[in-house]
Protein backbone atom coordinates (compact mmCIF):
# COMPACT_ATOMS: atom_id res chain seq x y z
CA UNK A 1 0.00 0.00 0.00
CA UNK A 2 1.41 3.42 -0.99
CA UNK A 3 2.42 5.90 1.71
CA UNK A 4 0.04 8.44 0.20
CA UNK A 5 -2.79 5.94 0.40
CA UNK A 6 -2.11 5.26 4.06
CA UNK A 7 -2.27 9.01 4.73
CA UNK A 8 -5.52 9.09 2.83
CA UNK A 9 -7.01 6.45 5.09
CA UNK A 10 -6.51 8.81 7.97
CA UNK A 11 -9.09 11.00 6.20
CA UNK A 12 -11.50 8.58 4.55
CA UNK A 13 -9.87 6.64 1.68
CA UNK A 14 -11.11 5.45 -1.71
CA UNK A 15 -9.44 3.48 -4.40
CA UNK A 16 -10.78 1.37 -7.21
CA UNK A 17 -11.43 -1.77 -9.15
CA UNK A 18 -13.08 -1.73 -12.56
CA UNK A 19 -16.01 -3.55 -14.07
CA UNK A 20 -18.14 -3.05 -17.13
CA UNK A 21 -21.14 -4.82 -15.59
CA UNK A 22 -23.52 -2.26 -14.18
CA UNK A 23 -26.72 -2.76 -12.15
CA UNK A 24 -29.80 -1.26 -13.76
CA UNK A 25 -30.10 2.50 -13.36
CA UNK A 26 -33.20 4.36 -12.29
CA UNK A 27 -35.63 5.61 -14.92
CA UNK A 28 -34.70 8.86 -16.60
CA UNK A 29 -37.07 11.79 -16.21
CA UNK A 30 -37.39 15.51 -16.77
CA UNK A 31 -36.47 18.18 -14.25
CA UNK A 32 -39.30 19.88 -12.37
CA UNK A 33 -40.23 23.43 -13.30
CA UNK A 34 -38.02 25.92 -11.48
CA UNK A 35 -39.66 27.72 -8.58
CA UNK A 36 -37.90 31.08 -8.55
CA UNK A 37 -38.92 34.71 -8.75
CA UNK A 38 -36.84 35.11 -11.90
CA UNK A 39 -37.93 32.51 -14.48
CA UNK A 40 -35.19 30.25 -15.78
CA UNK A 41 -34.17 31.11 -19.32
CA UNK A 42 -32.56 27.81 -20.24
CA UNK A 43 -34.01 24.43 -21.17
CA UNK A 44 -33.13 22.11 -18.31
CA UNK A 45 -33.32 18.33 -18.69
CA UNK A 46 -32.21 15.43 -16.52
CA UNK A 47 -30.41 13.11 -18.94
CA UNK A 48 -29.26 10.47 -16.44
CA UNK A 49 -30.22 9.43 -12.94
CA UNK A 50 -28.68 7.00 -10.51
CA UNK A 51 -29.19 5.37 -7.15
CA UNK A 52 -31.99 5.95 -4.64
CA UNK A 53 -29.46 6.36 -1.83
CA UNK A 54 -26.08 8.12 -1.72
CA UNK A 55 -24.12 4.90 -1.41
CA UNK A 56 -25.54 1.97 0.55
CA UNK A 57 -23.36 0.89 3.47
CA UNK A 58 -24.40 -1.16 6.51
CA UNK A 59 -27.43 -3.46 6.46
CA UNK A 60 -29.38 -5.05 9.32
CA UNK A 61 -32.84 -6.52 9.73
CA UNK A 62 -34.95 -4.90 12.43
CA UNK A 63 -37.46 -6.63 14.72
CA UNK A 64 -40.19 -5.30 12.39
CA UNK A 65 -38.86 -7.47 9.55
CA UNK A 66 -37.71 -4.45 7.57
CA UNK A 67 -34.23 -4.14 6.14
CA UNK A 68 -32.39 -1.11 7.53
CA UNK A 69 -29.76 0.44 5.27
CA UNK A 70 -27.50 3.37 6.11
CA UNK A 71 -25.52 5.83 3.99
CA UNK A 72 -22.35 7.62 5.11
CA UNK A 73 -22.36 10.35 2.49
CA UNK A 74 -26.15 10.71 2.45
CA UNK A 75 -26.32 10.92 6.28
CA UNK A 76 -29.44 8.82 6.25
CA UNK A 77 -30.95 5.56 7.43
CA UNK A 78 -33.91 3.98 5.71
CA UNK A 79 -36.25 1.10 6.47
CA UNK A 80 -36.86 -0.98 3.35
CA UNK A 81 -39.53 -3.63 2.71
CA UNK A 82 -37.46 -6.65 1.59
CA UNK A 83 -40.21 -7.90 -0.72
CA UNK A 84 -41.87 -4.85 -2.26
CA UNK A 85 -38.79 -2.60 -2.05
CA UNK A 86 -40.97 0.17 -0.58
CA UNK A 87 -39.06 2.62 1.58
CA UNK A 88 -41.18 2.75 4.72
CA UNK A 89 -39.25 5.48 6.52
CA UNK A 90 -36.13 7.63 6.24
CA UNK A 91 -34.07 9.24 9.01
CA UNK A 92 -31.64 12.00 8.00
CA UNK A 93 -29.25 14.49 9.58
CA UNK A 94 -32.29 16.52 10.65
CA UNK A 95 -33.26 13.53 12.83
CA UNK A 96 -29.75 13.23 14.28
CA UNK A 97 -28.33 10.62 11.91
CA UNK A 98 -24.90 11.81 10.80
CA UNK A 99 -22.71 9.84 8.39
CA UNK A 100 -23.75 6.31 9.48
CA UNK A 101 -21.51 3.52 8.22
CA UNK A 102 -23.02 0.46 9.91
CA UNK A 103 -26.18 -0.33 11.84
CA UNK A 104 -27.30 -2.93 14.37
CA UNK A 105 -30.32 -3.79 16.54
CA UNK A 106 -30.38 -5.35 19.98
CA UNK A 107 -33.05 -7.68 21.36
CA UNK A 108 -34.95 -4.72 22.86
CA UNK A 109 -35.47 -3.11 19.46
CA UNK A 110 -32.95 -0.32 19.98
CA UNK A 111 -31.04 0.62 16.84
CA UNK A 112 -27.45 1.93 16.86
CA UNK A 113 -25.08 3.13 14.17
CA UNK A 114 -21.48 4.26 13.78
CA UNK A 115 -20.65 7.69 12.33
CA UNK A 116 -17.30 7.02 10.67
CA UNK A 117 -16.43 10.65 9.96
CA UNK A 118 -17.25 12.01 13.43
CA UNK A 119 -16.47 9.00 15.63
CA UNK A 120 -19.89 9.00 17.27
CA UNK A 121 -21.61 5.76 18.23
CA UNK A 122 -25.27 6.67 18.60
CA UNK A 123 -28.74 5.27 18.30
CA UNK A 124 -32.46 5.45 18.93
CA UNK A 125 -34.07 3.47 21.72
CA UNK A 126 -37.22 1.53 20.88
CA UNK A 127 -39.13 4.55 22.28
CA UNK A 128 -37.42 6.89 19.80
CA UNK A 129 -35.02 8.59 22.22
CA UNK A 130 -31.64 9.46 20.71
CA UNK A 131 -28.69 8.27 22.78
CA UNK A 132 -24.93 8.65 22.36
CA UNK A 133 -23.02 5.59 23.52
CA UNK A 134 -19.49 6.87 22.85
CA UNK A 135 -17.25 8.94 20.64
CA UNK A 136 -14.17 6.94 19.72
CA UNK A 137 -12.84 9.36 17.12
CA UNK A 138 -13.15 9.14 13.32
CA UNK A 139 -13.04 5.63 11.95
CA UNK A 140 -15.78 3.85 13.92
CA UNK A 141 -17.11 1.42 11.38
CA UNK A 142 -18.60 -2.04 12.13
CA UNK A 143 -21.07 -2.44 14.99
CA UNK A 144 -22.79 -5.47 16.47
CA UNK A 145 -24.68 -6.60 19.57
CA UNK A 146 -24.10 -9.93 21.28
CA UNK A 147 -27.12 -12.04 22.17
CA UNK A 148 -26.95 -10.78 25.75
CA UNK A 149 -26.99 -7.11 24.66
CA UNK A 150 -23.31 -6.21 24.82
CA UNK A 151 -22.28 -3.66 22.17
CA UNK A 152 -19.05 -3.95 20.17
CA UNK A 153 -17.52 -1.49 17.72
CA UNK A 154 -14.34 -1.59 15.62
CA UNK A 155 -12.45 1.01 13.61
CA UNK A 156 -11.44 0.94 9.96
CA UNK A 157 -9.63 3.41 7.65
CA UNK A 158 -8.94 5.98 10.40
CA UNK A 159 -7.79 3.69 13.19
CA UNK A 160 -7.52 0.02 14.10
CA UNK A 161 -9.13 -0.56 17.52
CA UNK A 162 -11.81 -2.95 18.75
CA UNK A 163 -13.98 -1.84 21.70
CA UNK A 164 -16.84 -2.85 23.92
CA UNK A 165 -19.15 0.15 24.38
CA UNK A 166 -21.81 0.80 27.00
CA UNK A 167 -25.05 1.33 25.02
CA UNK A 168 -26.22 3.84 27.64
CA UNK A 169 -23.00 5.84 27.35
CA UNK A 170 -22.35 5.74 31.11
CA UNK A 171 -19.32 3.48 31.40
CA UNK A 172 -16.24 4.35 29.34
CA UNK A 173 -15.44 2.18 26.29
CA UNK A 174 -13.26 -0.87 26.96
CA UNK A 175 -10.39 -1.50 24.55
CA UNK A 176 -10.17 -5.14 23.49
CA UNK A 177 -7.38 -4.84 20.90
CA UNK A 178 -5.59 -1.93 19.26
CA UNK A 179 -3.20 -3.85 17.01
CA UNK A 180 -5.45 -5.05 14.19
CA UNK A 181 -3.99 -2.83 11.46
CA UNK A 182 -2.46 -1.59 9.34
CA UNK A 183 -5.07 0.73 7.89
CA UNK A 184 -8.10 -1.06 9.30
CA UNK A 185 -8.99 -3.04 12.37
CA UNK A 186 -12.09 -5.06 11.52
CA UNK A 187 -14.94 -4.32 9.13
CA UNK A 188 -18.48 -5.78 9.07
CA UNK A 189 -18.60 -8.17 12.06
CA UNK A 190 -20.86 -11.00 13.28
CA UNK A 191 -21.09 -13.49 16.12
CA UNK A 192 -20.22 -17.12 15.47
CA UNK A 193 -22.06 -20.09 16.95
CA UNK A 194 -18.93 -20.62 19.09
CA UNK A 195 -19.55 -17.31 20.88
CA UNK A 196 -16.58 -15.59 19.25
CA UNK A 197 -16.68 -12.30 17.35
CA UNK A 198 -15.76 -12.73 13.66
CA UNK A 199 -14.53 -9.96 11.41
CA UNK A 200 -12.62 -9.37 8.17
CA UNK A 201 -9.24 -7.64 7.94
CA UNK A 202 -9.59 -5.44 4.85
CA UNK A 203 -5.92 -5.06 3.97
CA UNK A 204 -4.84 -8.49 5.16
CA UNK A 205 -7.23 -10.53 2.97
CA UNK A 206 -8.32 -12.61 5.92
CA UNK A 207 -11.05 -13.27 8.48
CA UNK A 208 -10.28 -13.66 12.17
CA UNK A 209 -12.28 -14.49 15.28
CA UNK A 210 -11.73 -12.90 18.66
CA UNK A 211 -12.58 -13.80 22.23
CA UNK A 212 -13.97 -10.44 23.33
CA UNK A 213 -13.17 -11.04 27.00
CA UNK A 214 -9.55 -12.09 26.69
CA UNK A 215 -8.73 -10.48 23.32
CA UNK A 216 -7.29 -13.76 22.00
CA UNK A 217 -7.41 -13.84 18.19
CA UNK A 218 -7.56 -16.81 15.81
CA UNK A 219 -7.19 -16.93 12.01
CA UNK A 220 -10.26 -18.37 10.27
CA UNK A 221 -10.02 -17.67 6.52
CA UNK A 222 -7.13 -16.41 4.39
CA UNK A 223 -6.34 -15.75 0.72
CA UNK A 224 -9.22 -13.35 0.13
CA UNK A 225 -9.03 -10.29 -2.12
CA UNK A 226 -10.59 -7.48 -0.04
CA UNK A 227 -12.95 -8.91 2.59
CA UNK A 228 -15.43 -6.30 3.76
CA UNK A 229 -17.97 -8.13 5.93
CA UNK A 230 -18.84 -11.51 7.43
CA UNK A 231 -22.19 -12.98 8.44
CA UNK A 232 -23.51 -16.34 9.67
CA UNK A 233 -26.79 -17.74 8.37
CA UNK A 234 -29.32 -19.58 10.54
CA UNK A 235 -27.44 -22.85 10.00
CA UNK A 236 -24.29 -21.38 11.49
CA UNK A 237 -22.44 -21.23 8.16
CA UNK A 238 -19.89 -18.44 7.78
CA UNK A 239 -20.19 -16.19 4.71
CA UNK A 240 -17.70 -13.56 3.55
CA UNK A 241 -18.34 -10.53 1.33
CA UNK A 242 -15.25 -9.86 -0.80
CA UNK A 243 -15.63 -6.33 -2.15
CA UNK A 244 -12.56 -6.56 -4.40
CA UNK A 245 -13.87 -9.68 -6.12
CA UNK A 246 -17.54 -8.61 -6.00
CA UNK A 247 -18.51 -11.88 -4.37
CA UNK A 248 -20.38 -13.27 -1.40
CA UNK A 249 -18.80 -16.62 -0.56
CA UNK A 250 -19.75 -19.43 1.82
CA UNK A 251 -16.95 -21.00 3.83
CA UNK A 252 -17.07 -24.78 3.55
CA UNK A 253 -14.78 -27.61 4.63
CA UNK A 254 -13.47 -27.82 1.09
CA UNK A 255 -12.97 -24.10 0.55
CA UNK A 256 -14.99 -21.09 -0.60
CA UNK A 257 -18.26 -21.45 -2.51
CA UNK A 258 -19.58 -18.40 -4.41
CA UNK A 259 -23.24 -17.72 -3.67
CA UNK A 260 -23.52 -14.27 -5.32
CA UNK A 261 -21.48 -12.42 -7.94
CA UNK A 262 -21.94 -8.65 -8.29
CA UNK A 263 -19.91 -5.61 -9.40
CA UNK A 264 -16.95 -4.73 -7.14
CA UNK A 265 -17.44 -2.05 -4.52
CA UNK A 266 -19.82 -4.01 -2.29
CA UNK A 267 -20.17 -2.87 1.32
CA UNK A 268 -22.17 -5.22 3.51
CA UNK A 269 -24.81 -7.94 3.55
CA UNK A 270 -27.51 -9.48 5.73
CA UNK A 271 -29.66 -12.59 5.98
CA UNK A 272 -33.35 -12.43 6.80
CA UNK A 273 -35.16 -15.00 8.97
CA UNK A 274 -35.51 -17.29 5.94
CA UNK A 275 -31.81 -17.00 5.04
CA UNK A 276 -32.48 -14.83 2.03
CA UNK A 277 -29.36 -12.84 1.20
CA UNK A 278 -29.31 -9.03 0.78
CA UNK A 279 -26.25 -7.07 -0.38
CA UNK A 280 -25.36 -3.35 -0.45
CA UNK A 281 -22.92 -1.38 -2.62
CA UNK A 282 -21.03 1.76 -1.58
CA UNK A 283 -19.97 2.46 -5.18
CA UNK A 284 -23.29 2.05 -6.98
CA UNK A 285 -25.67 2.66 -4.09
CA UNK A 286 -27.79 -0.40 -4.76
CA UNK A 287 -29.40 -2.82 -2.34
CA UNK A 288 -30.05 -6.21 -3.92
CA UNK A 289 -31.83 -9.37 -2.83
CA UNK A 290 -30.21 -12.53 -4.16
CA UNK A 291 -32.84 -14.90 -5.60
CA UNK A 292 -31.47 -18.21 -6.89
CA UNK A 293 -28.03 -16.68 -7.19
CA UNK A 294 -29.25 -13.67 -9.19
CA UNK A 295 -29.56 -10.09 -7.91
CA UNK A 296 -32.98 -8.46 -7.70
CA UNK A 297 -32.32 -4.75 -7.19
CA UNK A 298 -34.60 -3.40 -4.48
CA UNK A 299 -32.84 -0.06 -4.76
CA UNK A 300 -31.36 0.45 -8.25
CA UNK A 301 -27.74 1.44 -8.66
CA UNK A 302 -25.90 4.01 -10.72
CA UNK A 303 -24.54 7.41 -9.80
CA UNK A 304 -24.40 7.41 -6.02
CA UNK A 305 -22.33 10.52 -5.23
CA UNK A 306 -22.17 12.60 -8.44
CA UNK A 307 -19.82 15.54 -8.04
CA UNK A 308 -17.44 17.11 -10.53
CA UNK A 309 -18.23 16.86 -14.24
CA UNK A 310 -16.20 17.33 -17.43
CA UNK A 311 -16.70 17.07 -21.18
CA UNK A 312 -14.05 14.71 -22.56
CA UNK A 313 -14.27 14.11 -26.29
CA UNK A 314 -17.78 12.88 -27.02
CA UNK A 315 -18.47 11.93 -23.40
CA UNK A 316 -19.63 13.68 -20.28
CA UNK A 317 -17.56 12.27 -17.42
CA UNK A 318 -18.82 12.39 -13.84
CA UNK A 319 -16.68 12.09 -10.72
CA UNK A 320 -18.88 9.81 -8.65
CA UNK A 321 -16.79 9.72 -5.45
CA UNK A 322 -16.16 5.95 -5.57
CA UNK A 323 -16.36 5.61 -9.35
CA UNK A 324 -15.79 7.37 -12.65
CA UNK A 325 -18.70 7.31 -15.11
CA UNK A 326 -19.07 8.39 -18.73
CA UNK A 327 -22.34 9.41 -20.41
CA UNK A 328 -23.52 10.36 -23.89
CA UNK A 329 -24.10 14.15 -23.85
CA UNK A 330 -27.41 14.01 -25.73
CA UNK A 331 -29.11 10.87 -24.40
CA UNK A 332 -27.42 10.32 -21.05
CA UNK A 333 -26.67 6.70 -21.96
CA UNK A 334 -24.01 5.33 -19.63
CA UNK A 335 -20.91 4.58 -21.73
CA UNK A 336 -18.51 3.31 -19.08
CA UNK A 337 -18.01 2.91 -15.36
CA UNK A 338 -14.78 2.36 -13.45
CA UNK A 339 -15.36 1.48 -9.79
CA UNK A 340 -13.50 2.06 -6.57
CA UNK A 341 -12.52 -0.40 -3.88
CA UNK A 342 -11.41 1.61 -0.87
CA UNK A 343 -7.69 1.81 -0.24
CA UNK A 344 -6.72 -0.91 -2.68
CA UNK A 345 -6.89 -0.18 -6.39
CA UNK A 346 -5.45 2.21 -8.94
CA UNK A 347 -8.09 4.86 -9.61
CA UNK A 348 -8.53 6.56 -6.22
CA UNK A 349 -11.47 8.45 -4.82
CA UNK A 350 -12.73 11.25 -7.06
CA UNK A 351 -14.46 14.50 -6.16
CA UNK A 352 -13.69 16.53 -9.28
CA UNK A 353 -12.70 15.71 -12.87
CA UNK A 354 -11.35 17.87 -15.68
CA UNK A 355 -10.53 17.28 -19.34
CA UNK A 356 -6.78 17.00 -19.97
CA UNK A 357 -6.45 16.27 -23.69
CA UNK A 358 -6.31 12.49 -24.07
CA UNK A 359 -6.40 12.13 -20.30
CA UNK A 360 -8.36 13.33 -17.29
CA UNK A 361 -7.37 15.24 -14.18
CA UNK A 362 -8.87 13.69 -11.05
CA UNK A 363 -8.97 15.54 -7.74
CA UNK A 364 -9.67 14.12 -4.29
CA UNK A 365 -9.59 15.92 -0.97
CA UNK A 366 -10.00 12.48 0.65
CA UNK A 367 -6.80 11.21 -0.93
CA UNK A 368 -5.16 14.66 -0.72
CA UNK A 369 -3.97 14.40 -4.30
CA UNK A 370 -4.45 15.25 -7.96
CA UNK A 371 -3.90 12.52 -10.56
CA UNK A 372 -3.48 12.39 -14.32
CA UNK A 373 -5.66 9.45 -15.37
CA UNK A 374 -5.70 7.54 -18.65
CA UNK A 375 -9.31 6.36 -19.02
CA UNK A 376 -8.38 3.96 -21.81
CA UNK A 377 -5.64 2.03 -20.02
CA UNK A 378 -7.11 2.82 -16.59
CA UNK A 379 -3.71 3.83 -15.27
CA UNK A 380 -2.44 6.76 -13.25
CA UNK A 381 0.18 8.59 -15.33
CA UNK A 382 1.15 11.17 -12.70
CA UNK A 383 0.26 11.74 -9.08
CA UNK A 384 0.66 14.95 -7.03
CA UNK A 385 0.30 14.00 -3.39
CA UNK A 386 0.12 15.45 0.11
CA UNK A 387 -1.96 18.44 -1.00
CA UNK A 388 -4.00 20.19 1.73
CA UNK A 389 -7.58 19.24 0.87
CA UNK A 390 -7.63 19.89 -2.90
CA UNK A 391 -11.12 20.45 -4.31
CA UNK A 392 -10.79 20.96 -8.09
CA UNK A 393 -7.85 21.00 -10.51
CA UNK A 394 -7.55 22.03 -14.16
CA UNK A 395 -4.73 22.30 -16.70
CA UNK A 396 -3.68 25.95 -16.99
CA UNK A 397 -0.79 27.43 -19.00
CA UNK A 398 1.11 24.13 -18.98
CA UNK A 399 0.71 23.63 -15.25
CA UNK A 400 -2.03 22.36 -12.97
CA UNK A 401 -4.10 24.94 -11.12
CA UNK A 402 -5.88 23.69 -8.02
CA UNK A 403 -8.04 25.06 -5.21
CA UNK A 404 -6.74 24.07 -1.76
CA UNK A 405 -9.27 24.25 1.04
CA UNK A 406 -6.69 23.30 3.65
CA UNK A 407 -4.70 26.52 3.15
CA UNK A 408 -7.35 28.76 1.57
CA UNK A 409 -5.22 29.10 -1.53
CA UNK A 410 -5.13 28.71 -5.29
CA UNK A 411 -1.91 26.96 -6.28
CA UNK A 412 0.01 25.95 -9.39
CA UNK A 413 1.78 22.58 -9.76
CA UNK A 414 4.49 21.98 -12.34
CA UNK A 415 5.83 18.70 -13.74
CA UNK A 416 8.43 18.51 -10.97
CA UNK A 417 5.55 18.43 -8.45
CA UNK A 418 6.53 21.80 -7.00
CA UNK A 419 3.47 23.49 -5.51
CA UNK A 420 3.46 27.29 -5.63
CA UNK A 421 0.66 29.29 -4.05
CA UNK A 422 -0.62 31.82 -6.58
CA UNK A 423 -3.17 33.54 -4.34
CA UNK A 424 -4.20 33.12 -0.71
CA UNK A 425 -6.79 34.51 1.69
CA UNK A 426 -9.78 32.51 0.44
CA UNK A 427 -12.13 31.08 3.06
CA UNK A 428 -13.22 28.01 1.10
CA UNK A 429 -11.78 28.03 -2.45
CA UNK A 430 -13.81 25.47 -4.37
CA UNK A 431 -14.44 25.64 -8.13
CA UNK A 432 -11.89 26.78 -10.68
CA UNK A 433 -11.99 27.59 -14.41
CA UNK A 434 -9.64 29.20 -16.92
CA UNK A 435 -10.47 32.54 -18.53
CA UNK A 436 -7.66 33.49 -20.90
CA UNK A 437 -4.58 34.26 -18.83
CA UNK A 438 -6.59 34.37 -15.61
CA UNK A 439 -8.36 31.92 -13.34
CA UNK A 440 -11.92 32.14 -12.05
CA UNK A 441 -12.41 30.83 -8.52
CA UNK A 442 -15.50 30.33 -6.38
CA UNK A 443 -15.30 30.76 -2.61
CA UNK A 444 -18.10 28.68 -1.14
CA UNK A 445 -17.96 30.23 2.32
CA UNK A 446 -17.54 33.83 1.17
CA UNK A 447 -20.24 33.48 -1.50
CA UNK A 448 -18.05 35.03 -4.16
CA UNK A 449 -16.52 34.57 -7.59
CA UNK A 450 -13.05 36.05 -8.12
CA UNK A 451 -10.60 36.49 -10.96
CA UNK A 452 -6.99 35.55 -10.17
CA UNK A 453 -4.24 36.82 -12.48
CA UNK A 454 -0.91 35.17 -13.17
CA UNK A 455 0.61 37.77 -10.86
CA UNK A 456 -1.63 36.57 -8.03
CA UNK A 457 -3.90 39.60 -8.02
CA UNK A 458 -7.46 38.86 -6.89
CA UNK A 459 -10.52 40.74 -8.14
CA UNK A 460 -14.00 39.91 -6.81
CA UNK A 461 -16.40 39.69 -9.75
CA UNK A 462 -19.56 38.74 -7.86
CA UNK A 463 -20.60 38.38 -4.23
CA UNK A 464 -23.72 37.49 -2.29
CA UNK A 465 -23.97 34.04 -3.85
CA UNK A 466 -25.28 31.09 -1.84
CA UNK A 467 -22.40 28.59 -1.50
CA UNK A 468 -21.02 28.80 -5.07
CA UNK A 469 -19.17 25.65 -6.15
CA UNK A 470 -18.85 24.63 -9.80
CA UNK A 471 -17.86 27.29 -12.34
CA UNK A 472 -17.59 27.24 -16.15
CA UNK A 473 -17.45 29.66 -19.08
CA UNK A 474 -18.95 29.93 -22.55
CA UNK A 475 -17.12 32.70 -24.40
CA UNK A 476 -17.16 35.69 -22.08
CA UNK A 477 -20.11 34.38 -20.07
CA UNK A 478 -19.49 32.96 -16.59
CA UNK A 479 -21.78 30.38 -14.99
CA UNK A 480 -21.82 29.17 -11.39
CA UNK A 481 -23.70 26.45 -9.53
CA UNK A 482 -24.82 27.24 -6.00
CA UNK A 483 -24.27 24.32 -3.67
CA UNK A 484 -27.00 25.25 -1.19
CA UNK A 485 -29.82 26.00 -3.63
CA UNK A 486 -29.00 24.01 -6.76
CA UNK A 487 -29.43 27.18 -8.81
CA UNK A 488 -27.30 27.78 -11.89
CA UNK A 489 -26.47 31.48 -12.15
CA UNK A 490 -24.83 33.64 -14.78
CA UNK A 491 -22.44 36.16 -13.32
CA UNK A 492 -23.25 39.68 -14.48
CA UNK A 493 -21.61 43.02 -13.76
CA UNK A 494 -21.46 43.04 -9.98
CA UNK A 495 -24.17 40.40 -9.54
CA UNK A 496 -25.79 37.27 -10.96
CA UNK A 497 -29.03 36.04 -12.46
CA UNK A 498 -30.68 32.60 -12.27
CA UNK A 499 -30.70 30.81 -15.63
CA UNK A 500 -31.64 27.30 -14.41
CA UNK A 501 -32.51 25.50 -11.21
CA UNK A 502 -31.82 21.92 -10.24
CA UNK A 503 -34.21 19.99 -8.06
CA UNK A 504 -32.02 20.05 -4.95
CA UNK A 505 -28.92 21.64 -3.54
CA UNK A 506 -25.98 19.81 -2.05
CA UNK A 507 -25.67 18.10 1.29
CA UNK A 508 -23.67 19.39 4.28
CA UNK A 509 -20.32 17.91 5.33
CA UNK A 510 -20.45 15.29 8.04
CA UNK A 511 -18.03 17.23 10.23
CA UNK A 512 -15.70 20.25 10.23
CA UNK A 513 -12.80 18.10 9.03
CA UNK A 514 -14.33 17.86 5.55
CA UNK A 515 -14.53 20.80 3.11
CA UNK A 516 -17.95 22.50 3.19
CA UNK A 517 -18.63 21.36 -0.38
CA UNK A 518 -18.14 17.69 0.68
CA UNK A 519 -19.43 16.31 -2.64
CA UNK A 520 -18.41 19.00 -5.14
CA UNK A 521 -21.30 20.24 -7.30
CA UNK A 522 -19.56 20.50 -10.67
CA UNK A 523 -20.31 22.42 -13.86
CA UNK A 524 -18.97 21.91 -17.41
CA UNK A 525 -19.72 23.26 -20.88
CA UNK A 526 -19.96 21.90 -24.42
CA UNK A 527 -20.89 24.43 -27.09
CA UNK A 528 -23.99 26.19 -25.77
CA UNK A 529 -24.80 23.43 -23.31
CA UNK A 530 -24.00 23.25 -19.62
CA UNK A 531 -23.75 20.00 -17.70
CA UNK A 532 -24.31 19.91 -13.95
CA UNK A 533 -24.68 17.27 -11.26
CA UNK A 534 -27.26 17.10 -8.50
CA UNK A 535 -25.84 15.13 -5.59
CA UNK A 536 -29.09 14.77 -3.64
CA UNK A 537 -31.19 13.61 -6.59
CA UNK A 538 -28.15 11.75 -7.99
CA UNK A 539 -28.73 13.14 -11.45
CA UNK A 540 -26.88 14.60 -14.44
CA UNK A 541 -28.48 17.67 -16.03
CA UNK A 542 -28.10 19.11 -19.50
CA UNK A 543 -28.88 22.83 -19.68
CA UNK A 544 -29.29 24.23 -23.21
CA UNK A 545 -28.85 27.99 -23.39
Amino acid sequence: MRTGTMMTLMLLAGLTACSEDSPPAATQNTAPAPATAKPAVAETTIIATGADIAGANGLHFGPDGLLYAVSVIGSEMLALDPDSADIRKRWTDSDGVFGPDDVAFNASGDVYWTSILTGEVAGFTADGERVVAANLGPGVNPITFSDDGRLFVAQCFFDTGLYEVDPAGIDPPRSIRDDLGPGCGLNGMDWGPDGRLYGPRWFEGSVVSIDVDSGEMRDEVSGLDVPAAVKFDSQGRLHVLDTGAGKVQRVTDSGLETVALLPPGLDNFAFDSNDRLFVSSFTDGFVARIDDGQPVYLLPGGMAHPGGVAVHGDQVVVADFHSLRGYAPDTGTELFVQRNVLGVSELGSIVAVADDGEHLLLTSWMDNNVRVWDPETQQTLARYEDLPLPIQAIRFNGRIAVTLHGTGAVALIDDSSEVVELATGFTAPTGIAAAGDSLLVTDRAAGSVSRVTLQGEVEVLASGLNAPEGIATIGQRIFVQEGETGQIREVTDGGSVVIAELAFGGGPPASDTQPPSMIFNGLATDGNALFATDERQRALYRIDL
